[in-house]
């Protein structure tokens, strides 16, 4: 619950603490405190542990922090009847990028070779990606920029 709270924020809470409720009533708020947050969990508890009877032995396994969406849907993912697992492993990231530099470099890679330059005819399989600096023509001027000057 307060696991980004560090030293600084921890001492800066207490000094705040003693200055509103005083050193006399501080151990007094904090037994108050402790005590309320231990009734919420014990109603909490007995909330989960009615709803628990309430829905049946079907239910049995259900768990409440599967409501949470991103758990819900990470237990979905990592069910293996959908075969993401496959998919994911058979993705390989680094050749993909490594494909893809090579692409924009204007090297040819080994895996795309044989497949691109069946497929794209005359061009034999290598596509200019270079950036060719345009030379304007003598009486071209320049774009005039009005908010520049």
């Amino acid at each position: 619950m307060f696991n980004d709270i560090g030293a600084l924020e921890l001492v800066t809470l207490v000094v705040l603490a003693v200055l509103v409720f005083g050193p006399d009533k501080l151990p007094k708020v904090i037994q108050d405190v402790t005590r309320t947050i231990r009734k919420i969990r014990e109603f909490s508890d007995s909330a989960k542990q009615d709803i628990r009877q309430e829905l049946g032995p079907e239910f049995k396994d259900f768990e409440f922090e599967d409501l949470n969406p991103k758990t819900f849907i990470r237990k979905q993912l990592d069910n293996d009847e959908l075969g993401l697992k496959e998919i994911r492993n058979g993705f390989d990231l680094k050749k993909e990028m490594a494909e893809v530099t090579d692409a924009v470099h204007g090297r040819e890679s080994e895996s795309s070779s044989g497949s691109s330059s069946s497929s794209s005819g005359s061009t034999g399989g290598r596509i200019d990606m270079s950036k060719k600096p345009e030379t304007p023509a003598r009486d071209d001027r320049p774009p005039f920029d009005a908010d520049a000057t």
